[in-house]
């Protein structure tokens, strides 16, 4: 059994003389129910605890049916042995029906007098909500937290799993697949840990090539990596080729990509090239975020964008970005709509919006936005997050930031930045006077760098607006419509700029008002073809 340090736990657990029942804790997909299912086959070999002779479940149709009922024939069928209750959550506190809370009064009394031996799942929060009330039950219960499978118990399990995927679906699992699925769903698959997130990969798997077969196709009916990589890719929207095992030539060239769309900030993406690229050849610290980065520099210049612009590098889509705005975030009590309210509180079930974010996709782009707005509760999370990355939510889950990068923007010293009158490196001297005298050292410290963006000159202008020009083009052809201003058009519409201080915002609001809504008339005065 892949996980037997675990089962040799539950069983000494089962075997003490008094109170011998078990919850086994920890979120859902961790393996809770596989590690029962494990005890099972010892039990059935003769090599399970003392006085266990066999495991009982009842079916979910039959609580369904008649809780009441179920519970009795349930106690009464696992005499000379236990009880096995997913979510045994479910049978405490204030219940909805009367059979239900009769299900609740017998396995209650059950478990008061030793009548019975009992294995539970729930999850931490549950268990402390729910059933800790209960005193005189939790005195005859023991607790086994289950975390989530480690990568190579991982491997193990979907090895116990293989042949029967392959009855199920008719088709050959190749080995080497199997650490396919555990690295990509490791990496991925976010809202689910290991062993349930690798096992969902490659039932997706399967059932996308049985789908083909039965559809006459010639294809040969393996699973290799290329199958599971086809999976990942459909269940996360995460393009196949930045899945592939070998992407040195593309990340060799992270900064040609990133600067097509940064124009003027060469040093900022050198910067944040510079630690994707030894994250991904493992040259990081495999705890902490691929990279952590201050971004500092007037509006309009480029910081959201160069994130942007990242996000589309690893993703395909500039859409992959979590964006926090920390203006939102300037009072004590918001710290619950980051990372969501503990049990009891309103909003407990809604999750937090940067902890279920990263818990549905932990490899992300995160930008926190005017951070030095934040109260100062907020930028000790951070600090967390950059120094363990990991953040624990208001259910108990776990966020890992291990595959994040983490871009806070801020606007402290763009003015000194952004005065043309001093050098280079006097405006960053003064800029950073501003960071040192807000910021705490130790938070500086946790930083991988602090990027100074730099206002755009008036040839990057020029170049900002020409992507600008470029992207509205693509717009009006997906009209039917060919647009193209001359260089004569390109030169008035910069002149209308009187606001260069701010960066390239302007021209957006200039393209809007004589490019876009000019169209927009023009195209409802009257009937035009393509």
């Amino acid at each position: 059994f892949p996980r037997a340090r675990l089962l040799h736990e539950l069983t000494t657990l089962l075997a003490h003389a008094n109170g011998r029942n078990v919850i086994l804790t920890g979120p859902s997909g961790v393996g809770r129910r596989s590690l029962v299912q494990g005890l099972a086959f010892t039990v059935v070999e003769g090599r399970g605890p003392r006085g266990i002779d066999k495991i009982i479940e009842v079916s979910e149709a039959a609580w369904l049916d008649n809780p009441a009922l179920a519970m009795q024939v349930g106690l009464r069928q696992a005499e000379g042995g236990a009880l096995f209750l997913p979510n045994v959550q479910r049978f405490f506190g204030r219940q909805e029906t009367q059979a239900m809370a009769q299900a609740s009064r017998d396995l209650q009394k059950a478990l008061v007098e030793g009548t019975a031996v009992v294995i539970g799942t729930t999850s931490e929060a549950a268990l402390g909500e729910r059933i800790r009330p209960a005193t005189a039950v939790m005195e005859r219960v023991r607790t086994l937290a289950v975390p989530p499978a480690t990568a190579d118990e991982c491997v193990g399990i979907l090895r116990v799993l293989d042949a029967q995927l392959e009855r199920d679906y008719g088709l050959v699992i190749r080995d080497e697949a199997l650490t396919t699925a555990q690295q990509l769903a490791a990496r991925y698959i976010g809202g689910e840990p290991l062993p349930a997130a690798a096992v969902h990969v490659l039932h997706r798997a399967c059932a996308s090539l049985s789908a083909v077969g039965a559809a006459g196709s010639s294809a040969p009916r393996v699973i290799d990596p290329e199958a599971v990589m086809q999976a990942v890719s459909a269940l996360t929207g995460v393009p196949v080729s930045k899945l592939g095992a070998d992407e040195r030539a593309r990340y060799a060239q992270i900064d040609e990509a990133l600067r097509g769309r940064v124009l003027g900030q060469d040093d900022a993406v050198r910067a944040l090239a510079r630690a994707v690229k030894s994250a991904r050849v493992g040259l990081k610290d495999p705890k902490r975020p691929i990279g952590s980065f201050l971004f500092l520099g007037p509006s309009g210049v480029g910081k959201t964008e160069l994130a942007k612009a990242l996000a589309e590098f690893l993703f395909g889509n500039e859409e992959a970005l979590v964006a926090i705005d920390m203006s939102e975030y300037q009072k004590d009590d918001t710290i619950n709509r980051l990372i969501g309210a503990p049990p009891g509180y309103v909003g407990y079930e809604g999750g937090g919006q940067l902890t279920e974010r990263i818990l549905k996709s932990p490899y992300a782009v995160v930008v926190f936005d005017e951070v030095e707005k934040a109260h100062p509760r907020i930028l000790d999370i951070l600090l967390q997050v950059m120094e363990e990355g990991r953040l624990t939510d208001g259910q108990g889950r776990v966020a890992n930031f291990a595959e994040t990068v983490l871009i806070l923007t801020s606007n402290l010293g763009a003015q000194f930045l952004n005065d043309g009158a001093l050098e280079p490196s006097q405006s960053a001297d003064l800029a950073m006077v501003d960071v040192r005298g807000f910021f705490r050292p130790e938070f500086l410290n946790r930083l991988d760098e602090i990027v100074m963006f730099r206002p755009l000159s008036p040839d990057v202008l020029r170049r900002v607006l020409d992507l600008m020009i470029g992207k509205e083009a693509k717009l009006a052809l997906a009209r039917g419509i060919t647009l193209e201003v001359t260089p004569a058009a390109r030169a008035w519409l910069l002149a209308q700029n009187t606001e260069p201080h701010m960066g390239a915002r302007p021209l957006r609001r200039i393209l809007q008002r004589n490019v876009r809504e000019k169209l927009a008339d023009f195209l409802l005065a009257q009937e035009t073809p393509p």
